[in-house]
């Protein structure tokens, strides 16, 4: 089981944009990285073809799973995520209070 899923919200730990959270849009699991809603944007020249028009558009890169981390559910602050088994189903749930993210 996955600390950090697609559609979780996570905040940034490191790096120019420390401090601002998204919602996972993206999970690269072999790479170890993730691409986050609004966080890490690139700007990149794109050729015109017959289906898109060119010009200079703005996406978001990857960012390494080391520096993101979930939003604690009670306080909205950055946690740390650990498991255990309720209800004979494995949940997540946050270091910083206790709170179970999923289930």
């Amino acid at each position: 089981m996955q600390k950090i899923r697609k559609g979780d919200k996570v905040v940034v730990l490191a790096g120019k944009d420390k401090g601002r959270s998204g919602e996972v849009v993206k999970m690269m699991p072999k790479d170890d990285k993730a691409v986050v809603r609004g966080v890490n944007m690139m700007r990149k020249h794109q050729k015109q073809s017959q289906s898109q028009e060119g010009g200079i558009i703005s996406k978001e890169a990857p960012i390494h799973l080391s520096n993101i981390a979930l939003v604690d559910p009670k306080d909205g602050k950055a946690t740390r995520v650990g498991f255990e088994i309720k209800d004979g189903k494995k949940v997540r749930i946050a270091k910083r209070s206790g709170a179970t993210i999923d289930g």
